[in-house]
Parts: C-alpha cells; sequence; structure tokens
C-alpha cells in the first residue's frame, strides 16, 4: 500500500514548534469547528510549522499581535496568488485589491470605499431592515425554517447583489458557483467553475459599459486612473473577487451564531431583554464565529516572536483562533455580551482588511434584532444532523429552526 511522505521540515525550523494538525479537512475540525479553534490555545504554541492538512507544511499563528503583524506589515509579508482560485495562466487577472500592494492598493479601493464606509452602508439600513422582515414574514408563522437557505443566505446576498447591480434571481446560482468553489474539492471542477463565473461576468461588464448605473461593478467599469481607464484584466479581477468575497462569508456567521443561540436558549432571553446593546452583541458573536482564515507568504527573512521565518515560507494566521486569544481576551471561550470592545479579526486587518466589513456588521446586526422581535424563542428541529464540509469559510450546511 503507498504511504504518503511526511513534508520536509525547513532546517531553520525550531523541532519544538512543529505541529501536525489536520485543520479544516480533519475529521475532529469538522465534528466542531469551534471547539476545535478555541481549544487551540491549550496546547499549541501561538506560532507553530505546521505539517498538517492547510495550510500544509508552513507557519501558522493563532496568535491575535502576530496575526495583525502579517496583516499591517506589507515590507515582510504579501498574499500569495490563492490556489483555490486557478486562472490561465495564459490571461491572467488579479484578485483586486486582495493581489494588489501598496500603493496602488488604495487608488482601487477608493473607487468603493465611499459606498462602503460606515456613513455609506448607513444608507441601506432601511431596506435591509423591510428585507429581513420580508423574509421573516414567509415562515414565522410556520413554525420552522431552514434558517440557512430562507434567511441566513437571502438577508446578506440579496442586499449584495443589489449593491453590485446583479440580477437577485440569480441568487441560486451564485451562491452554487460560489460555494463550490470555496470548498476543497477537484481542481479540474474548481477550474470549470472559474470559467463559468468569467464568461457570466464578462457579459455582465459589457452590459455596463454599454449602460452605466451607480451599482458597484458600474463604477469599476468606468472609472478612470489620470484620465486612463482601467485595463480589461483588472476590471475583471475587481469584479471577480468582490463576487466571490461578497457571497459567503456572512451568511456563515449568521448560520454560526444562530446555531449557537439554538443551542443556549437562556443565553436567547439575555439577548432578548437587552435589545440597546445589539452592537456588542453583533461584535462579540462576530468575535467568537469568524468564518475565514488568512494566508500570506514571506517577502524576506524575519524574526518574529524570537523565531526565524525565511523567505518563500508560508504563513497563515487562524483568524477565528486568533480572536479567543487568551493574551487578549478574558475567558476568550465564553461568549460575554459585556465584553469591552476591542479589534476583533474576523474582518482581517491592515490595507487588506475586509472592505465590506461595516456592511456585514450591519447586515448582522438588523438580522439579529428583527430576528428576535419576532422569533424570540427558538432551537434546533429535534434530530437534526448539523454538518461542516471542508471549505475556506467555515459554517453548517444547513441550520433547521423550530419554534
Amino acid at each position: 500500500m503507498a504511504t504518503t511522505a511526511e513534508p520536509e521540515v525547513p532546517d531553520h525550523v525550531p523541532p519544538e514548534l512543529v505541529r501536525k494538525v489536520d485543520l479544516v479537512l480533519g475529521e475532529d475540525f469538522l465534528k466542531d469547528p469551534y471547539a476545535f479553534l478555541s481549544s487551540m490555545h491549550d496546547d499549541l504554541p501561538r506560532l507553530f510549522w505546521n505539517t498538517g492538512s492547510v495550510p500544509g507544511n508552513g507557519w501558522v499563528t493563532i496568535s491575535q499581535p502576530l496575526a495583525f503583524k502579517a496583516l499591517r506589515d506589507p515590507d515582510h509579508f504579501d498574499v500569495p496568488p490563492l490556489f483555490i482560485f486557478p486562472r490561465d495562466e495564459d490571461n491572467w487577472f488579479r484578485m483586486i485589491p486582495l493581489e494588489i500592494t501598496a500603493p496602488d492598493h488604495r487608488k482601487f479601493r477608493n473607487i468603493l470605499d465611499p459606498m462602503l464606509s460606515p456613513r455609506g452602508v448607513l444608507a441601506l439600513e432601511n431596506d435591509i431592515r423591510a428585507l429581513a422582515n420580508q423574509l421573516i414574514d414567509q415562515f414565522v408563522d410556520k413554525g420552522e425554517c431552514e434558517f440557512t437557505t430562507q434567511f441566513a443566505r437571502p438577508l446578506p446576498v440579496m442586499v449584495f447583489l443589489n449593491f453590485m447591480g446583479l440580477p437577485v434571481e440569480k441568487l441560486d446560482q451564485f451562491v452554487e458557483w460560489v460555494v463550490s468553489l470555496i470548498q476543497f474539492a477537484d481542481f479540474g471542477r474548481a477550474k470549470e467553475i472559474m470559467g463559468e463565473i468569467e464568461a457570466y461576468l464578462t457579459s455582465v461588464i459589457e452590459e455596463k459599459r454599454a449602460n452605466p448605473d451607480d451599482k458597484a461593478i458600474s463604477r469599476i467599469v468606468h472609472t478612470t486612473f489620470d484620465g486612463e481607464p482601467m485595463t480589461e484584466r483588472d476590471v475583471m479581477g475587481f469584479t471577480f473577487f468582490l463576487f466571490i468575497a461578497g457571497i459567503d462569508t456572512v451568511y456563515a456567521a449568521l448560520n454560526n451564531s444562530w446555531l449557537w443561540m439554538a443551542r443556549h436558549p437562556e443565553r436567547v432571553k439575555e439577548l432578548v431583554a437587552d435589545p440597546d446593546n445589539r452592537d456588542l452583541q453583533t461584535e462579540e458573536l462576530l468575535r467568537a464565529f469568524a468564518p475565514t482564515f488568512s494566508g500570506r507568504y514571506l517577502t524576506q527573512d524575519l524574526e518574529l516572536d524570537g523565531v526565524t521565518l525565511k523567505k518563500g515560507d508560508s504563513f497563515t494566521s487562524f483568524l477565528p483562533a486568533c480572536n479567543y486569544d487568551p493574551e487578549i481576551w478574558d475567558n476568550p471561550k465564553e461568549i460575554d455580551f459585556t465584553r469591552v470592545k476591542k479589534p476583533i479579526l474576523t474582518f482581517t486587518g491592515g490595507i487588506h482588511s475586509c472592505m465590506g466589513g461595516h456592511l456585514a456588521r450591519l447586515e448582522f446586526r438588523i438580522g439579529l434584532n428583527e430576528w428576535l422581535k419576532r422569533i424570540p424563542e427558538f432551537s434546533l428541529r429535534p434530530g437534526a444532523e448539523i454538518r461542516y464540509v471542508p471549505s475556506g469559510v467555515v459554517g453548517p450546511e444547513s441550520v433547521p429552526l423550530v419554534w
């Protein structure tokens, strides 16, 4: 029987920092990801070299300060080409703004920052609240719902599609593409999906070029730098990355949080009794249930935390675990809605912080508020099986609720 050889650990890695932890693909991880992630601090160093699955043979940090260092130090850390997004080497496009460094990074972000600033997203507040209630109207009297497909997914994705200027009626197709792409599945199928998305977005870009509107894609298409339009490949790269980034992460965070609430009815009573504290409640739930990770690589040698990191080393910040860092938060495994607000890594940080972070917080807060007004008591459907699959975004596939 063939065996898989252990990955070779570079000579500069101290043997005492080598671990084999099956993250994302591991059975223990998939059984209960947040129990796994929150417990990493119990027996792992804050920085270690992982020989297990994902990221595979590279540095991993579970420390909030070290993660912030990697995210905020473009002189030593850069974003690698994202392996789950295979692109045509002969017709390459950059995932913008993620794969762009300073100073060009800022000019791309400036295109949409006014729409996604704290003030900009508040213009959407009434529409988000109305949509949340329209969705709840469809199932509140039935005493049950499949939370993922009936609320967690349509709320942020419909808001996002309207923001982008994409047709809401194609929501299911868009979600199928993105979920299939970010799951750790067949590489060949990932290339096919990339092609399908690119073909669709090409037609959208052509339409926006001919018929401008005030939505995000149209703004990208018609942006000029010093009087010159963006290249065709950069327009695609910016549009493509926004399309991927905007569809999956918020509903995963909603899924994770509502699953926790369904399992802790006594804590839901606490939420219902304190509606004026929605901002801190939102921040705490987003701290506890961050759904994504952050990959970098070293562009030059660096001494970090007393350890030598070498040029070319991979470096992954496990952001959900970093949000449980006991050096930053007292009793980090406890969800505490009176916790003093501190920076969280749910939306990463540094120049590549999530462009839609303010919008995500607003969607979450409104969704939480409107749900608890109308469905203050709920639980998991008896016998429901909660399943996670290997993916770049952590969240249960289904959350069936009853009340």
